[in-house]
């Protein structure tokens, strides 16, 4: 897809975007067919073809919406129309559409492309298809052009591994992934095999890997700006490939979404991906602590004791809360090794939190004010929802083990994604401006590209944005 200023006589195909209220102003001007089959309403669409033109009148609903609704429905138009977009120069209408709004609905045009397994076979993106916008200029066309290609790699990327199934995105599959990513985008990559884990003392994530059949690989990447003194932020995603719930075995149904258990790290792997291709000037330190969750001989069982990077001990009481032992080590360590502004983890950690929110927002903890309201903001501003929860004190009494200095799960039937964010608070060796967000029920779910629950891409914008403009 190419973005086009220049003005050409002869289209063929063309967008017309309305909002309702702008509909009613304008409807007079059209055939009365149209306006009594379209109204303007949002994901209305109206297909009216002559002999010299297709125009799609496109609804956007209310003209308060918001600019991520803009992006919706692209994304539904995009994934529905595909088989009837011709790959000819097309003119976008929407004189009352501004530059953010114009880039949004280019960015779900493109995002609507994706299914899995993803190919670029969407009339969008062949090189011969040509939006012509005549509101702005060519800069500003370029620059939208280049931020919307740069999201949309980063979120594919996302869904696409997310959605990969079990036998295709072994732990040393994914690895060789992230080492080509790295020498792509001149990342620093580094990666400890479990001989490597057990001289540093990383025995929480260890404790989760030693069942599987494959190798540890305890992974950094960093991204390093040019710019002089920028910041730095901390990210950490739960990467467990496929999540078994180790000998604390889960129930069989709907075992297989459990390879959706990398969402925190599919996010962030996005993000990198737009951060990158972007060059934007702040740095990237990201941890992610790959491994599956296996049943073997050597498995971790319930009532071990293990120490973690930091040295605090835990006592297991269950093998299915994994991902904060993982998480656990992979914030101290970050928290010891390396000075950021911000410190950020996601996982698809909880059902709690599923049964707290459902597919709503993901749920948030944070130990600063302003971070907690930078994330809700951008958020709000995404459409990538997250909702404050507390941490206070009188949770850390539940995790509190006559054995060890902490047990991995509450024996109370209750809250367990507040005892989890209090779990991994324990190992953020006192950063100043730490965040969790549980992103379990967000992650993966219904989509409008598949029949069955898949990759939703949540994450990649929320982490994107607040990258972008926390400089």
């Amino acid at each position: 897809m190419k973005l086009i200023n220049k003005k050409n006589k002869n289209y063929t195909q063309t967008f017309q975007l309305f909002t309702e209220e702008e509909w009613t102003k304008t409807n007079k001007n059209f055939n009365k067919n149209i306006s009594i089959f379209f109204t303007g309403k949002k994901y209305e669409v109206f297909i009216n073809t002559t002999e010299e033109n297709v125009t799609y009148f496109i609804g956007l609903g209310k003209s308060s919406l918001k600019n991520f609704e803009i992006q919706q429905v692209a994304i539904k138009f995009a994934q529905t129309y595909k088989n009837s977009i011709k790959t000819v120069q097309s003119l976008v209408i929407g004189d009352f559409i501004n530059q953010q709004q114009f880039e949004e609905f280019v960015k779900g045009l493109l995002i609507g492309t994706y299914h899995y397994p993803f190919d670029k076979n969407h009339p969008f993106w062949n090189p011969a298809f040509e939006i012509h916008f005549e509101n702005l200029n060519q800069k500003k066309l370029d620059i939208i052009s280049q931020k919307a290609a740069a999201l949309v790699n980063g979120q594919t990327a996302c869904q696409e591994w997310l959605n990969k199934p079990a036998n295709l995105k072994k732990p040393d599959v994914l690895s060789l992934y992230l080492k080509n990513l790295a020498k792509k985008y001149q990342l620093k990559y580094t990666a400890f095999n479990r001989k490597k884990c057990e001289e540093l003392g990383l025995g929480a994530y260890l404790s989760v890997n030693q069942g599987s059949a494959y190798d540890a690989a305890f992974t950094i990447l960093e991204y390093k700006t040019t710019a002089k003194n920028a910041k730095t932020i901390g990210l950490i995603g739960k990467c467990v490939v496929f999540d078994t719930g180790g000998i604390s075995l889960k129930d069989h149904q709907n075992m297989h979404y459990m390879k959706s258990d990398m969402g925190g790290a599919t996010a962030v792997i996005g993000a990198l991906i737009y951060a990158s291709e972007m060059q934007l000037p702040v740095n990237l330190v990201v941890i992610l602590p790959i491994t599956d969750n296996a049943i073997s001989e050597n498995a971790f069982l319930p009532s071990d004791v293990i120490t973690a990077y930091n040295g605090k001990t835990i006592e297991v009481l269950n093998t299915d809360a994994e991902g904060r032992m993982i998480l656990a080590d992979s914030l101290s360590y970050l928290a010891k090794n390396y000075k950021t502004d911000l410190l950020i983890d996601l996982a698809t950690l909880t059902g709690s939190s599923v049964r707290m929110f459902g597919d709503t927002c993901g749920a948030l903890f944070s130990n600063d004010e302003d971070l907690k309201n930078l994330l809700l903001m951008t958020g709000d501003k995404t459409n990538q929802r997250l909702w404050n929860l507390p941490l206070w004190d009188i949770w850390q009494d539940d995790i509190r083990s006559d054995v060890a200095d902490l047990k991995n799960i509450s024996m109370k039937p209750i809250g367990d994604c507040i005892v989890a964010a209090k779990f991994l608070e324990q190992f953020i060796e006192n950063h100043p401006k730490w965040a969790h967000l549980d992103i379990a029920g967000v992650a993966f779910g219904n989509v409008g590209y598949a029949k069955e629950k898949a990759a939703t891409g949540f994450g990649v914008q929320l982490l994107a944005d607040l990258i972008e403009n926390y400089h």
